[in-house]
């Protein structure tokens, strides 16, 4: 009854735990939310924009085009975190509908890397990034809803090779044209 007395008062003072202080006092403003997803973004944009322009410095230039555009593609994709806040952004990314698109995004992120900078491989690392292209295409229109049909567990992997398979179709059709 004490407690009612409290809450009907605007007297309830009673510790809500240390985890709703801090959520309370990190919240962000709407406008500020914005203003860091925009900031972000345009951070991913340019260094991949960057690791474009890198891409014709002699030696080391397809290395750091690798890694410029994989930071910017990481920072582009971490920008949504401002407008949906972290825990919301991994729950929706690792939902069943997305979780071998989210998977293979960050798959290609971490091959990239690994052929840039241990296998010094720049065919494989050129290869990746546009693997990386399409998976974050894939990944990207998980968000949409009714962008891909789903029938049954294996129809995800079957598109993603459909896509792959399409574009690697057209990109050699206008390269031989």
């Amino acid at each position: 009854m004490d407690k009612l007395k409290k809450v009907l008062s605007g007297q309830d003072t009673e510790d809500r735990g240390g985890l709703a202080e801090v959520v309370e006092a990190s919240s962000l403003s709407w406008g500020t939310r914005i203003k860091g997803f925009i900031a972000c973004f345009a951070t991913g944009i340019v260094c991949s924009l960057l690791g474009t322009l890198l891409l014709w410095v002699p030696r080391k230039g397809l290395y750091l085009f690798a890694v410029f555009y994989t930071f910017g593609n990481i920072a582009s994709i971490g920008s949504t975190v401002f407008l949906m806040g972290p825990m919301k952004q991994l729950k929706r990314m690792f939902e069943p509908t997305r979780l071998i698109a989210t998977v293979m995004v960050l798959l290609c992120f971490a091959l990239t890397l690994c052929s840039a900078f241990w296998w010094h491989n720049k065919g494989l690392a050129l290869i990746f990034c546009v693997l990386q292209s399409l998976a974050l295409t894939w990944y990207s229109l998980s968000f949409i809803p009714y962008a891909r049909v789903k029938k049954g567990p294996s129809d995800d992997w079957i598109s993603c090779f459909r896509c792959i398979w399409d574009a690697v179709k057209k990109c050699f059709a206008v390269c031989l044209a």
